[in-house]
């Protein structure tokens, strides 16, 4: 018999607003597999189950009295530790904060809250978000929800493996070079990084740099459109979330819930498997190419094809490395012992770089960016790997070659993310079944300048067509291996770097 945690988050949403389903029920069946689950993997960590099951109080009152209810009412959701929640602690995994308690939620907290969701607690990530390993010296580390020894990718970790087991129905992301798309990637669920300013971010410290963005995750497209039409919105506090959202692309108007239903056979697909530059493995390759060939009677044409994003990598690291010294470049001067070797290296190639990198970095992206428009006035939408490896140990802070190529940074490994990040274009990780090691394969789905909308239709027509086929359909962790499952704690390294 399905748990009410099993629901998906617009199925509980429709059972609640017919009051056949409770929103208390929905977050005792939550907490109920979090205490089941969790220690194996280490997703969820700052709770206040007091205080969600109070909100789900209210939102059940709420229903029974008819009152209107917001397109999240009554859902539990899980929130980034890298966003501000009151009165519940918020470490960005940091031990400098490590027992910060905010005094105000961040604006998309409050959007979220004001939708009717019940904040049920924080998911993991690593220091700062600086990596794709949500690992951290405040709450350890985060295994993967289909083998606990191995990554969960990161930022955004702890929230794809929360949603991957059922911890949640939604929970918050956020992106600088893959951070919603690498997590989903690797744990079987759906990331969306949205146009920059879409989802307001009046926290980012450099206010006009796109590359940072906020965005939503779930399980299946529906479900993650319902809850970016609660996170969409204007804010004066950051200087991108103007009207571009509003924008129309291929003359329909954004809407985001539910997802714009799309003609596949109309649309002109591009793919490439490593925008003819990036390191990918070759058991990626070869299940990219497979679902390359399941695309093609769906669509108008399947075009083998890439923009041009050399310099690309040059580029994001010096783009990349101004944000991190403006953020941590004091932390590390003053605490150096409280911070780690993520936040180290960022700080230390940051100040490597002087004001005509900075510019040559500026000038690259604006040019990759212009030559997406030229790509996109030829094809309709792109498609690509949306990481560069299957999950490897965690114990590994990041891959240092791939198929015996060296990586170039830390973050090299993230190449297929980050290109589309320097652009600005919106981005979808989809999940289309199992590599030949049995891990949870992503599929990119990129969208043309300003396309939040007609992307998300597209990803929405893909996951409907591929559902019912086993090699192509999202993938499910075994809930029952994992309750069997010794806590990730008692393993080796699991509260230091190695």
């Amino acid at each position: 018999m399905t748990e009410p945690c099993d629901l998906t988050a617009v199925e509980a949403r429709r059972l609640i607003g017919q009051r056949r389903l409770s929103p208390v029920e929905l977050l005792e069946s939550c907490v109920k597999r979090i205490e089941a689950v969790n220690p194996a993997v280490n997703a969820m960590t700052a709770m206040d189950v007091d205080a969600a099951r109070a909100t789900a109080r209210d939102a059940e009152a709420a229903v029974m009295r008819g009152d209107h209810l917001g397109a999240l009412h009554g859902l539990p959701l899980g929130i980034k530790d890298l966003e501000e929640t009151k009165g519940l602690r918020t470490t960005w995994g940091s031990p400098l904060f490590a027992n910060h308690i905010p005094t105000r939620d961040e604006g998309m907290v409050t959007n979220l809250r004001n939708a009717g969701g019940v904040v049920l607690g924080k998911t993991n990530v690593p220091e700062f978000g600086l990596g794709a390993n949500s690992r951290n010296r405040v709450y350890g580390a985060t295994g993967n929800a289909f083998d606990p020894t191995k990554n969960a990718a990161g930022s955004s970790g702890g929230s794809a493996v929360a949603l991957a087991t059922n911890m949640v129905p939604l929970a918050t992301g956020s992106d600088t070079g893959g951070s919603l798309s690498n997590p989903a990637a690797f744990n079987g669920i759906v990331g969306y990084r949205p146009s920059p300013g879409l989802v307001p971010h009046e926290r980012r410290g450099h206010g006009w740099n796109p590359l940072s963005v906020l965005g939503p995750m779930a399980r299946n497209v529906p479900d993650l459109c319902l809850m970016l039409s609660a996170m969409a919105s204007d804010e004066a506090g950051d200087p991108l979330a103007y009207t571009l959202h509003a924008r129309t692309v291929r003359g329909e108007p954004a809407l985001f819930h539910p997802p714009r239903a799309i003609d596949l056979s109309t649309i002109k697909l591009a793919f490439t498997e490593d925008f003819g530059q990036a390191l990918v493995e070759q058991v990626i390759r070869r299940k990219f190419l497979a679902i390359v060939e399941a695309c093609r009677p769906l669509f108008a044409r399947v075009a083998h094809a890439t923009p041009d994003v050399s310099g690309g990598d040059e580029a994001f690291e010096v783009l990349r490395a101004v944000g991190a010294v403006a953020a941590h470049a004091e932390k590390v001067r003053k605490t150096p012992e409280l911070c780690g070797p993520n936040v180290h290296a960022n700080v230390e190639e940051g100040l490597r770089y002087g004001i005509e990198d900075v510019g040559r970095a500026l000038t690259r992206q604006t040019q990759i960016y212009r030559g997406f428009q030229a790509f996109f006035a030829e094809h309709d939408v792109l498609i690509t790997p949306a990481i560069t490896t299957s999950p490897r140990s965690w114990r590994e802070l990041f891959p240092s070659e791939i198929d015996g190529q060296p990586t170039r940074t830390y973050f090299h490994w993230l190449a297929m993310a980050y290109y589309v990040t320097l652009t600005g274009h919106p981005a979808i990780s989809l999940p289309v079944g199992l590599d030949e090691k049995g891990m949870p394969f992503g599929l990119q789905i990129v969208g043309p300048r300003g396309g939040d909308a007609f992307v998300l239709g597209v990803a929405a027509a893909l996951e409907e067509a591929f559902a019912g086929d086993a090699a192509l359909a999202r993938p499910v962790p075994d809930i029952a291996k994992l309750k069997a499952a010794p806590p990730i704690s008692t393993m080796p390294e699991f509260m230091t770097f190695g």
